[in-house]
C-alpha cells in the first residue's frame, strides 16, 4: 500500500465491490485493531462502504507498543504542524492509492479519527480537493489553526465529538476548531459529552452513523 500504510479492513457489509470508502484513524500509541470493531456498526448505515483502520507510519517513540501519526515529545507549535503535514502526505498517498485501486471519488469517502487521528483526519481532509464527504473528528483539536483560511481547499461536513471530561485533549481543542470552522464557513455539527473522558460513547457512535449515512449518501446540506 502506498507509503507502508496498511491495517485491518471490513465490509462492505451487503457484500459485492465497495462502493464508498471509510478510514478509521487511531490515536497516539495505538493502532489500526483500535478501531476496526467500530465497522460493523456503521455498516449498517453505510452497507456499500469498505472501512479501512490503517496503522500509523511510525511507532510511538514515547511507548513501546503501538503507533504514531506524529511525535508529542516537542508540543511547541512549529514541531506540531510540520508532523502533522508528514502525516497528511502519508494519508493522502494512501487515500489516493485506496480511491484509485476502488475506482472512487473524493465525494464516495470519508475520514473519522480519533484523538490525534483525529487532529490527522482534520489537517488532511479539509486541504484536499475534491475534499472527502464528511470528517468524523472524535475527541481531537485543529493543527494549523491559524494557516487554514489560506490553506483551506473545501469545506466538506465536520462532525466534532469530545467529552467535557476529557483529561488528555481537553475539549477546549473542539469548542476552539468549531470556532474556525464556522467562521471558515464549514458546516459542522459538534456533541460536547458529560461526564466523558478520553473515549467513545454510544451516543457520539450514533452521531457518527448519522453522518455517515448522510454524508456518503449525498443527503448533507
Amino acid at each position: 500500500m502506498a507509503e507502508g500504510l496498511d491495517g485491518p479492513r471490513w465490509g462492505p457489509a451487503e457484500g459485492g465491490a465497495p462502493r464508498k470508502l471509510v478510514l478509521l484513524l487511531h490515536g497516539l500509541g495505538a493502532d489500526g485493531f483500535d478501531l476496526i470493531d467500530l465497522a460493523p456498526g456503521w455498516g449498517r448505515a453505510v452497507p456499500e462502504a469498505l472501512f479501512v483502520a490503517p496503522h500509523a507510519p511510525e511507532p510511538c517513540d514515547i511507548a513501546p507498543y503501538g503507533r504514531q501519526w506524529f511525535s508529542v515529545q516537542d508540543r511547541t507549535p512549529a514541531r506540531m504542524l510540520a508532523g502533522a503535514r508528514v502525516a497528511a502526505d502519508h494519508l493522502a498517498a494512501f487515500l489516493d492509492a485506496e480511491t484509485a485501486r476502488l475506482g472512487l471519488a473524493a465525494s464516495d469517502v470519508a475520514l473519522m479519527g480519533f484523538s490525534q487521528g483525529a487532529m490527522t483526519a482534520l489537517f488532511t481532509g479539509l486541504r484536499r480537493s475534491p475534499p472527502p464527504a464528511a470528517i468524523l473528528a472524535y475527541a481531537g483539536r485543529l493543527i494549523g489553526a491559524e494557516l487554514l483560511p489560506a490553506e483551506l481547499r473545501g469545506r466538506p461536513p465536520v462532525l466534532l465529538v469530545h467529552g467535557e471530561a476529557d483529561d488528555v485533549v481537553p475539549v477546549d481543542g473542539s469548542r476552539e476548531a468549531e470556532r474556525v470552522l464556522v467562521e471558515l464557513g464549514v458546516p459542522v455539527e459538534s456533541a460536547w459529552r458529560p461526564g466523558l473522558a478520553h473515549g467513545l460513547d454510544d451516543a457520539g457512535l450514533a452521531l457518527g452513523a448519522l453522518t455517515l449515512q448522510r454524508c456518503l449518501a449525498g443527503e448533507a446540506a
